[in-house]
């Protein structure tokens, strides 16, 4: 199994679950210092790389040979007005959130396919099936990241390879929403970074197409943002959720 993001709180988190219920882990991420000692306490192997590189993907892939399972975690955060973003800011939050999962995906349903086994997971986000202000770029790599996602499991069907889509909410303790130190309103639930592994586990094992890791009202929010927008936005604003969005953009902006 390989796990992109591994050194990212979330990350961590998926690939501990993924190691007990079996996986032999191969852990990437742009941080050596916490890669390494995680790998050797899972059992598994570390490779370095920065998946803005674009010669960095094929090169990971190749290092870590035959694949079963390939978890996309990572991503950068990208909430803000666009109009904060500089060129390079929205290239690299575009190489990281979409085209890097897109290319991995490429490279590994192709061996996936030939040996007619294997699983791909995207670790998305509620931002990707529901639109929030002055998150226009995180907004779009996410409801990217879906339609590409839910069209590649229908082309990867007939070769028995499964693609799923994790999708979570406003996660504590670990992640970028827990990162920030943004504030919820009264009633928006959250969920941990052990729902998202476990919920990745029971795409895996079930085949599924999509599953969101929340709370059943923001689920409901969520559904009702896709069917009615306009609508799901004022409802947004009433709650003061620009609010938490702009604690979300300061708190993530070092990392863009």
């Amino acid at each position: 199994m390989l796990v992109t993001g591994a050194t990212g709180g979330i990350g961590q988190v998926l690939a501990a679950e993924l190691a007990a219920r079996g996986g032999r882990m191969t852990l990437t991420g742009r941080r050596i210092d916490l890669l390494e000692p995680l790998a050797e306490k899972l059992g598994g192997r570390a490779i370095p790389a920065d998946l803005t590189d674009p010669e960095a993907i094929e090169k990971l892939l190749n290092e870590a040979g035959e694949i079963d399972v390939l978890v996309a975690n990572a991503a950068l955060p990208a909430t803000g007005l666009l109009t904060d973003y500089s060129i390079d800011e929205i290239d690299r939050a575009l190489d990281v959130n979409l085209r890097a999962p897109i290319i991995m995906a490429k490279l590994t349903a192709e061996r996936m396919a030939a040996r007619r086994r294997g699983h791909l997971v995207f670790i998305s986000s509620l931002s990707g099936k529901a639109a929030s202000a002055q998150a226009s770029l995180y907004n779009a790599t996410k409801f990217g990241l879906r339609g590409f996602a839910l069209a590649l499991r229908e082309d990867m069907r007939p070769h028995n390879v499964g693609v799923s889509t994790v999708f979570p909410g406003c996660i504590t303790d670990a992640g970028m929403f827990a990162d920030s130190g943004a504030t919820l309103p009264p009633g928006v639930g959250t969920r941990s970074p052990q729902d998202v592994a476990r919920a990745t586990i029971r795409a895996i094992e079930n085949n599924l197409a999509e599953i969101d890791v929340a709370p059943l009202g923001l689920r409901l929010a969520t559904l009702a943002g896709g069917i009615a927008p306009t609508m799901s936005a004022a409802v947004q604003r009433r709650m003061g959720m620009e609010k938490v969005t702009a604690q979300l953009a300061a708190g993530q902006r070092f990392k863009r």
